[in-house]
């Protein structure tokens, strides 16, 4: 989870209560990444580290401007002042991240919103390091088999946050999480974790049941003690009055939140357009979460966020997986 809930403890918490945590290498510079790193190892757990691969959504120039312009031109933004720069189009430092966990191997990484080329997943694979890959679909997840993967995440459409579809632009129409893993079951041996929606022990003993190894969990951990999940987050998550929506408002590319007064008035002016979106809303995010405003800010949220309770990651995950 990019971005500040995902933090070190989680994914040590997680480690020491039977499953693996993941350090959020997005949005963070090669130097933060390693000192996450060193903070996980020092605590002797298994963990992986997850990549934004690159996969850029160049945003049209004149659509970005008129959304730029329409932005500026409200006065609710707190104050902020959008400056009139062309759109940022950065690849999250992504081969520098790469070089370091080539040069100092992790046990496990993942990849989101891209797929590596399959020289990737081979040098990963003779530095030891086995390679995960998200997709949320039948035809991702047999791309990623042929590019060398060592596992699938598969995403389901309810999952909180950024959707991993390789095509932003067309996503794949919503299939329900135990019939995409039954269907991507059919394709691969490869391990298979679910993710996306799973909030409650039965959510997660069905998709084992439709063929899953494994969950992966993220909405449900966002209140407890461990995670790095800000104030107005955790306090606009626990009120449980608002539906989640797919936005591409905030960033430029389908991300799943709560939905707010900037979700509803920006959703159809927003172009795809992914990181340039992202670099060019943050001042406006940053802030609303400053001035306390759940009205313009992304609150990232799975579909059943209303199970995401306080207290310690450990008694999350334990609850979970009371079912199997």
């Amino acid at each position: 989870m990019a971005g500040g809930p995902g933090t070190p403890a989680l994914a040590i918490a997680a480690g020491r209560a039977g499953g693996l945590g993941f350090i959020p290498a997005a949005l963070k510079t090669p130097d933060g990444m390693a000192e996450d790193i060193a903070a996980v190892r020092a605590a002797s757990v298994s963990f992986g580290v997850n990549l934004f691969a690159p996969n850029p959504v160049l945003v049209d120039r004149g659509a970005y401007h008129r959304y730029a312009q329409a932005l500026r031109a409200d006065p609710g933004h707190h104050g902020v002042e959008l400056a009139a720069e062309e759109p940022v189009e950065d690849d999250d430092a992504f081969p520098a991240k790469l070089d370091a966990l080539l040069a100092d191997p992790v046990p496990l990484v993942s990849f989101t919103f891209g797929l590596p080329p399959a020289s990737t997943f081979a040098a990963l694979r003779r530095a030891g390091t086995l390679a995960m890959q998200s997709v949320t679909s039948v035809e991702e997840a047999r791309a990623a088999v042929e590019a060398g993967a060592d596992a699938l995440t598969v995403q389901a459409s309810t999952a909180g946050g950024h959707s991993a579809t390789l095509t932003p632009g067309s996503p794949p129409a919503p299939v329900p999480l135990t019939d995409l893993i039954a269907l991507v079951r059919q394709e691969t041996t490869l391990p298979i974790v679910a993710a996306g929606g799973l909030a409650t022990p039965a959510d997660v003993a069905a998709v084992i049941r439709a063929g899953a190894d494994a969950v992966a969990v993220g909405t449900p951990l966002l209140r407890t003690d461990e995670a790095g999940t800000n104030a107005l987050h955790r306090a606009t998550l626990a009120e449980g009055t608002r539906d989640t929506v797919v936005t591409r408002a905030f960033t430029g590319r389908p991300a799943r939140g709560l939905r707010n007064t900037f979700i509803d008035r920006y959703e159809d002016l927003a172009p795809l357009g992914y990181p340039a979106l992202h670099h060019l809303t943050g001042p406006l995010r940053r802030a609303a979460m400053a001035a306390g405003d759940p009205e313009r800010l992304n609150m990232w949220a799975g579909t059943g966020y209303r199970h995401a309770t306080e207290g310690p990651a450990a008694a999350v995950i334990a609850g979970l997986a009371s079912d199997l």
